[in-house]
């Protein structure tokens, strides 16, 4: 078995992934809508979004929003406004399918927007 096996198309007869519920995994849709603007992917695609709580009309979002230069402060305003419209997107497209509560947290478990 090579070092990146589980990478390949397929499930290993091993490793037996559980599945989402649904309403988890119509929350996971719904936010590949949501894409960053400097990469123009999905940010559930770049892996940002790690946790997800789903109950009734509410829902939790746990992203890990890292900062990559932090010395940099015009790079820091570039993340900051890059943030905030990934924020702003997320709480758009999950009102619009009709949840009505959306808390957005960082990785350290930080409010980072409530909608």
């Amino acid at each position: 078995m090579g070092i990146f096996d589980f990478l390949k198309q397929g499930e290993s007869k091993d490793v037996k992934r559980k599945e989402l519920p649904e309403e988890v995994r119509r929350v996971v849709e719904i936010l590949k809508k949501v894409k960053d603007p400097e990469t123009e992917l999905s940010i559930v695609d770049e892996g940002l979004v790690y946790g997800l709580t789903v109950k009734g009309e509410n829902v939790d979002v746990f992203l890990f929003m890292a900062r990559s230069t932090p010395e940099c402060r015009f790079c820091q305003m570039l993340a900051i406004n890059v943030q905030g419209k990934i924020l702003r997107d997320i709480v758009t497209v999950l009102k619009e399918e009709g949840f009505n509560k959306i808390r957005v947290y960082n990785e350290l478990g930080l409010l980072l927007m409530e909608g």
